[in-house]
């Protein structure tokens, strides 16, 4: 490719410095020892090296060879040919001869002459290491003095040839006014193979620069982000994000990741290298842990090296799938009770919510489908919050939230009965709910005065006298619902209470029965009955028998009741004169009561026996006879003829007195006395009186009988005369 290849022999460190390097001679050239020995030029300037003389002198040889320069004909003839020869051939040898033996002294002198001036060829400029982008133009320069021959460059020590334009290096040409010594390599583009040491030789004056490194670097290609450009995670599941430059990137690039123009901290790098030893690839792994508030995230890989400290950049969009993301209210959040109250569940979500699930209290809402629920509120809403459940995909998530209901009071805990001795302390308790908070009073029953407030009542040191019912009231809220009141009761442990009840009087030798009444807390263990000649609990003795049993209803706060009583057979005379103990004992005492006999006589009881039956018979008889008179006339109104007021006599039918048998007796078997009334005998009085003549001559005696208005009327003013013992009136 050049124009020749300098030796490797000369040795490329030969030089030190800015000091240049020989050349070495041409090859072929004789070595004269007068110049080699150094005593040429009777001492030459240190300047002239061995391998200059020897240069000069191969180029003697190369003079004798092709003959005297300025002849015509070309070469002088051998000196062998010369014999028999024209004197003019002989005299061109001899000159030829002579010039050839000059010429070699005449060059070491001028050499010398120069030497002792001081213009030896050396140095200017010598190229510098250098660093160069793919593509652009490198140029490293090269400057010589006082030389005029020969200078080309070497690439890695190929010598690239000595034409300025340096053909077959279609990239590469020397640049600069030779004349004043400038020799500047030029590369454009510059390909990544240029990356070698470069050399500026002078070859006839045997001098070489220092090498120098030109590197070559190439920019990395825009890295890649594997799924990208958008990249779906899924939130709260770790993933890793790898983003990979490939390429001849020159120097290995490094990656790094950005959000929102911060650096982001924890990535691994990594690097593939290839079978011959160069990198091929080159990654970073982010490792992460998404949440739903990344989604629509920006992330950007940076693959930035010498070349391009800038960096390349290649973003991805965060696509995040995530659970719904829940939020719930109520409206309104302060609702009385009974009014009615909506809730909105509000979700985002991706993919989108599938569903949603609504439970109060954690119990579900039957019917509640969709984001929105409207319920009727009541006081179990502010303990059993509503809880919304949505779901799609990915998962699902819920929200809960309490109302605040304003309710009137509500019983939560009633107080107990208590029983306590003479002398402890009593506490009731009670507990209402209610919003706002319900104001509690404590009474007793039948009593106005508020003994306490708030739901405990203590009542020290109690007595008999605070036996009794005590009540808890909570008056109602703000909306008029709710309040009401509880009871307890408190019973008072003390000695028993007894009482006689009322026992009836009894006959002699009859039965008796005499009862006493018994209050007691604890209960009594025992109800005794005693008189003069013993005592009985419970059975029979001899004429005597107890029973005892419970009362209906106990006496209030002094524990439940019983009634005793003592049945006594065939009465004597001593038992009305005498007491009955009715005696009952507990743990804390004993009480009693005596019970006398009454007695009864049986005189005034026959008195008022036949008193009441005379009643009775007397009552029997006049309804009986105001029934069978209302039966007569009402027969009798049957018969009444269009004419009023005519009576007729049974077997009479022209109005005379003469009578039956069967008339005497007042009725008929068959049928009882019909009364007809005629015009003819009807007489109206002055008094407008209607009178009736009798036609039985007086035998009955008839007053002022009128028809009866209607058939079921009885008589109204009937006097029936006959020898009978009652008479109607």
């Amino acid at each position: 490719m050049g124009r020749g290849r300098v030796s490797q022999g000369a040795g490329r460190g030969g030089a030190s410095g800015n000091q240049p390097s020989r050349v070495s001679p041409r090859p072929g050239a004789p070595n004269w020892q007068a110049f080699q020995s150094g005593g040429a030029c009777g001492g030459a300037d240190e300047g002239t090296s061995r391998s200059e003389r020897g240069e000069l002198l191969a180029w003697g040889e190369e003079s004798r060879a092709e003959g005297t320069p300025g002849q015509s004909g070309g070469k002088c003839a051998p000196r062998k040919e010369l014999a028999g020869k024209p004197v003019q051939q002989q005299v061109c040898w001899i000159l030829g001869d002579t010039l050839r033996m000059l010429m070699p002294v005449l060059l070491v002198l001028s050499f010398c002459l120069r030497g002792r001036a001081g213009l030896a060829p050396h140095f200017l400029q010598q190229p510098e290491d250098q660093v160069v982008l793919l593509g652009d133009e490198a140029r490293l320069p090269c400057a010589l003095g006082d030389y005029r021959g020969l200078v080309q460059w070497t690439k890695d020590g190929l010598a690239l040839g000595g034409e300025r334009d340096l053909p077959g290096w279609s990239r590469y040409w020397i640049s600069g006014n030779a004349a004043s010594g400038q020799h500047d390599l030029h590369i454009r583009p510059v390909e990544l193979e240029d990356q070698a040491s470069y050399e500026c030789q002078a070859t006839q004056a045997g001098l070489r620069s220092r090498p120098a490194q030109l590197h070559v670097l190439v920019p990395p290609d825009p890295p890649q982000v594997l799924g990208g450009p958008s990249v779906s995670l899924v939130a709260g599941v770790p993933a890793n994000l790898t983003c990979r430059s490939r390429g001849d990137a020159h120097p290995t690039p490094e990656l790094l990741w950005f959000r929102d123009g911060i650096r982001l901290d924890g990535a691994i790098f990594r690097q593939t290298p290839l079978k011959e030893g160069t990198i091929g690839s080159v990654e970073s792994i982010l490792s992460l842990t998404p949440s739903s508030h990344d989604d629509g995230a920006t992330l950007v890989c940076r693959a930035r090296s010498q070349a391009l400290p800038a960096g390349k950049d290649t973003a991805v969009t965060l696509s995040l799938q995530y659970p719904p993301v829940v939020t719930l209210s109520a409206e309104p959040q302060t609702v009385q009770e009974g009014e009615k109250v909506t809730f909105l569940c509000q979700a985002t979500a991706q993919p989108p919510v599938t569903g949603y699930r609504w439970a109060k209290g954690g119990s579900p809402v039957l019917g509640a489908r969709g984001p929105m629920l409207e319920i009727v509120a009541d006081a179990s809403f502010l303990t059993a919050p509503v809880s919304c459940e949505v779901s799609n995909a990915v998962g699902s998530a819920n929200r809960s939230t309490a109302l605040d209901v304003q309710f009137g009071p509500i019983l939560q805990a009633k107080p107990k009965a208590l029983s306590v001795d003479v002398g402890e302390d009593a506490s009731f308790s009670c507990v209402w709910r209610g919003n706002p908070l319900p104001r509690v009073t404590w009474t007793r029953r039948g009593d106005a005065q508020v003994l306490a407030s708030g739901p405990t009542l203590r009542l020290p040191a109690v007595g008999p006298e605070d036996a009794g019912d005590y009540v808890c009231k909570a008056e109602p809220g703000l909306s008029g619902r709710g309040g009401g009141s509880a009871e307890a009761r408190l019973t008072v442990n003390a000695p028993p209470v007894v009482t006689a009840l009322h026992s009836a009087p009894a006959f002699l030798r009859g039965p008796a029965r005499l009862q006493c009444l018994v209050f007691a807390s604890p209960t009594p263990e025992a109800v005794v009955w005693s008189w003069d000649e013993g005592f009985l609990t419970a059975g029979s003795r001899g004429r005597f028998l107890v029973e005892t049993f419970p009362a209906p209803e106990g006496l209030k706060g002094q524990g439940p009741g019983l009634i005793s009583v003592l049945h006594i057979s065939g009465t004597q005379e001593s038992d009305f004169h005498r007491g009955f103990n009715c005696t009952a004992r507990n743990r804390l005492g004993e009480g009693g009561t005596q019970v006398s006999l009454g007695r009864r006589d049986l005189l005034p009881t026959v008195r008022i026996v036949a008193g009441v039956a005379a009643m009775a018979m007397t009552l029997l008889m006049i309804i009986t006879g105001v029934a069978l008179c209302c039966w007569r006339h009402g027969r009798a109104s049957a018969s009444f003829s269009k004419q009023k007021n005519l009576v007729r006599i049974p077997g009479s039918s022209d109005g005379s007195s003469s009578r039956g048998p069967e008339e005497e007796t007042g009725i008929s078997k068959d049928q009882g006395p019909i009364v007809h009334t005629d015009h003819s005998d009807l007489v109206l009085d002055e008094e407008g009186a209607l009178e009736t003549k009798d036609p039985t001559n007086g035998y009955y005696k008839v007053r002022g009988v009128s028809p009866p208005t209607s058939p079921d009327s009885c008589v109204t003013s009937l006097q029936l005369k006959s020898p009978g013992i009652f008479n109607l009136q």
